[in-house]
């Protein structure tokens, strides 16, 4: 029998131009208000889905990087989309809103205070989704800092916002209006934190949580960044070949740091992303399959434009007939995991041109017979259901922009299918966010 698995969408533009580039961008949202996005996670809920995760990049690179964030709106510009979040939880009843948090920009108190007053609002609708990049760090006059250390920042700073939520004790917040008595002081803790990287004083000026702590997600897919999800999140969100043997060793890799961290397995979930591109027959498969097996000039320059500016190097310039040499051309502050993104599943750069490396990104295949992502509502069906019944997996979460059209060219035909299938939930449950990826 088909197991049911978790499902959310991630925001992958973050709050930019939603579209731009396609001819989706004529439908005349402006991305700049909140309507488009309204609509979209309204059909989001409708679904089903868990969460939402809102990527979100705080700056517009180095002044190298600028011109590739712009030109084409790959990267920027993006506004800040912890404040779009109160509008999309006013428009929806139960799917859970996760807005992108850096520990360099965003320091602990405030972040507890933010996450706070809306979990409060939202019903226990909120979560932060903890990345730790570093290049933006001259923005907030912070030192810029190597991975592991970016993680041991990200680390202490879990630590002191849970220690923040935690800080008004059991029974410090009375709430008795018959005896005129609203909180117990000598059940707060006004603690002083003199870490490494922060030191904050307590307590917090929110009053606790009587429906659990807000989720958190992280995305790192390094054995730190794993340690880190094992220790402190809720969910992993997953970047990963989709082959059988990848997602079952990558969330064993989670559970493994769950369990050492003194976790049980059950306390995270790891969701891979997913991008299918679903049509109406295998007619259609076969055309679109044939069709990217010699893609143009033009299409690996449009590949190359968001790599470089993924990886905030700009390889525009580079000899495409010649093997990139990544130790030379990235700097530290260069995500590994968008590095080895690069090879496209190949083994090494050495053995590839960096036109051979397009060419890979460029070329799709068959979900049928498990060589990508093209297929039927029913062959993508097959491929999440595989995954559930032979991987144990947890679930997926689509990536593509936060656009009605994107969505309904996505989910229309597949959710059905999911249901019918006993894949996709019908209904929520009575909790919040954490009780939504938490009851199964």
């Amino acid at each position: 029998m088909a197991r049911l698995q978790h499902f959310g969408w991630f925001f992958s533009r973050g709050f930019g131009p939603q579209a731009w580039g396609r001819e989706d961008y004529r439908w005349g949202y402006d991305w700049k208000r909140p309507d488009l996005y309204v609509q979209a996670v309204q059909q989001l809920e409708q679904a089903g889905l868990d969460l939402v995760i809102l990527e979100d990049a705080l700056s517009l690179g180095s002044e190298q990087a600028i011109d590739l964030r712009v030109r084409g709106a790959y990267g920027g510009p993006k506004h800040d989309p912890l404040l779009l979040v109160p509008y999309l939880l006013n428009a929806t009843r139960h799917l859970g809103f996760v807005p992108t948090i850096n520990p360099g920009a965003t320091p602990p108190y405030l972040a507890a205070r933010q996450a706070a007053t809306l979990h409060h609002l939202s019903g226990g609708r909120y979560g932060l989704n903890v990345v730790t990049d570093t290049a933006s760090s001259r923005h907030f006059g912070v030192p810029q800092l190597g991975h592991d250390q970016a993680y041991d920042r990200a680390d202490e700073w879990a630590r002191v916002v849970r220690q923040l939520w935690h800080s008004w004790g059991e029974g410090a917040y009375i709430n008795d209006p018959e005896t005129g008595r609203f909180a117990d002081s000598t059940r707060i803790d006004a603690f002083q934190h003199r870490g490494e990287y922060y030191e904050v004083a307590g307590p917090l000026n929110a009053v606790p949580f009587d429906d659990g702590d807000p989720v958190i997600v992280s995305p790192g897919g390094s054995p730190r960044g794993i340690g880190f999800a094992g220790a402190q999140s809720t969910v992993q969100l997953a970047l990963a070949p989709l082959t059988v043997d990848s997602v079952t060793g990558y969330r064993q890799k989670v559970v493994e740091a769950a369990l050492a961290a003194g976790r049980a397995a059950s306390d995270i979930k790891t969701l891979f992303v997913f991008k299918p591109e679903i049509v109406a027959s295998d007619d259609e498969v076969d055309r679109i399959v044939a069709a990217s097996e010699n893609p143009s000039d033009e299409q690996l320059a449009a590949i190359l434009l968001g790599q470089s500016s993924d990886l905030e190097t700009d390889l525009t310039g580079l000899d495409w007939e010649s093997p990139l040499d990544p130790e030379a051309l990235f700097g530290d502050h260069v995500s590994r995991g968008s590095i080895k993104g690069l090879l496209a599943g190949a083994e090494s750069f050495a053995d590839h041109t960096l036109r051979e490396l397009l060419v890979r990104h460029a070329r799709k295949g068959r979900a049928a017979d498990r060589a990508g992502w093209v297929g039927t509502a029913e062959q993508i069906a097959d491929y999440i259901e595989e995954f559930g019944e032979v991987a144990n997996n947890d679930g997926f979460i689509f990536s593509g922009d936060l656009h009605p059209v994107t969505v309904h060219r996505m989910l229309d035909q597949l959710v059905p299918v999911l249901r019918r299938r006993g894949l996709l939930r019908r209904e929520y449950g009575d909790g919040n966010l954490r009780g939504n990826l938490l009851d199964f």
